[in-house]
């Protein structure tokens, strides 16, 4: 698989990166720790050799099992951890990387991130130059080798690269839902900053499993997603019915469509979370297709029927 520049950085991430959020079992439902490790492996050897994760998976979970699916081939791949909001102070964020380092089984961290923004979630304020002094202490002891941010609106983006190069933007963004277009993207283009993005097949919708009448089990947070919710979720089944014709012609899944498309926007790459090694795989698959200029507007319109009415909203779920 290609490779793309991390922001302005030395280091390589593939287009598609394998996410994990559902490695550490906290918030889904029916996750297996040994089909989890099998599903990371599947996707590193598919070509999806950077990998995304972070403190609060499952409390360090999520970050267990991504050492014991690649802990003997760590020196080919990239690693990229977050640090939530409740250690955005500048010693907690120390011991934070150091109690990542530790899940990961490494010495170093290729990307470390800021979760959430300080005060998110009723978490303590703390001034962000505080915690971006951490981050640079940490990258100047090569503890971690590139510093990025995650559900950062526009002005906090701007403050932070006040204190610190910030190589990448980590937003909620997909076909379903694109508020970072209007802002984020604009500047991330403008001052080299790669955009991973998160839930880039809106939680599964985007896959097409969830039919009309789906109904998630209890513990799964996906119920929650505001996607979901009645007024929205036609919208949603009739967008999806206007994608099929155009994967059919490309031969892939719905899901490929929409990471293909994701990864044919400006500056971006997507995460892709696998629960089984054959959803990683096929998710890999989707860096080899090329959309028309044609397809990408098409596409683009058709989901801008359901992203449309969330332009200006930043969290993904009604818990928030």
């Amino acid at each position: 698989m290609k490779t793309r520049q991390l922001g302005t950085s030395d280091i390589q991430i593939t287009p598609i990166l394998m996410g994990t959020w559902q490695a550490g079992k906290r918030m889904w439902a029916g996750i297996e720790d040994e089909e989890t490790i099998k599903a990371i492996r599947a996707a590193f050897e598919a070509g999806m050799t950077t990998i995304d994760t972070a403190e609060v998976y499952g409390e360090g979970h999520s970050e267990r099992m991504v050492a014991q699916a690649l802990g003997d081939v760590r020196d080919r791949a990239v690693y990229a951890s977050k640090v939530f909001s409740t250690h955005l102070a500048y010693d907690q964020v120390i011991a934070a990387c150091e109690r990542s380092l530790t899940n990961l089984q490494t010495d170093y961290i290729d990307l470390y991130q800021i979760h959430w923004p300080a005060g998110t979630w009723n978490t303590p304020l703390v001034p962000l130059e505080e915690t971006m002094n951490a981050l640079n202490t940490l990258k100047e002891q090569g503890k971690i080798r590139a510093i990025g941010v995650s559900n950062f609106s526009l002005p906090q983006l701007e403050e932070a690269a006040q204190y610190g190069r910030i190589e990448s933007l980590q937003p909620p963004y997909s076909l379903f839902w694109r508020q970072i277009e209007g802002e984020q993207m604009p500047y991330c283009v403008d001052n080299q900053i790669t955009i991973l993005a998160y839930s880039s097949l809106a939680q599964g919708f985007l896959t097409g499993k969830f039919g009309r009448d789906h109904q998630f089990v209890e513990g799964d947070h996906r119920y929650q997603n505001k996607l979901f919710a009645p007024e929205h979720y036609g919208r949603v089944q009739d967008a999806l019915d206007q994608l099929r014709p155009i994967a059919a012609r490309y031969d892939c899944s719905l899901a490929q469509l929409a990471l293909a498309w994701l990864m044919a926007q400006p500056q971006t790459c997507a995460i892709a979370g696998a629960r089984y090694a054959s959803q990683a795989v096929d998710n890999a698959q989707a860096a080899a297709i090329e959309l028309s200029e044609a397809d990408l507007a098409l596409i683009s319109d058709i989901g801008e029927t359901v992203a449309a009415p969330f332009r200006q909203e930043r969290v993904l779920w009604t818990f928030a």
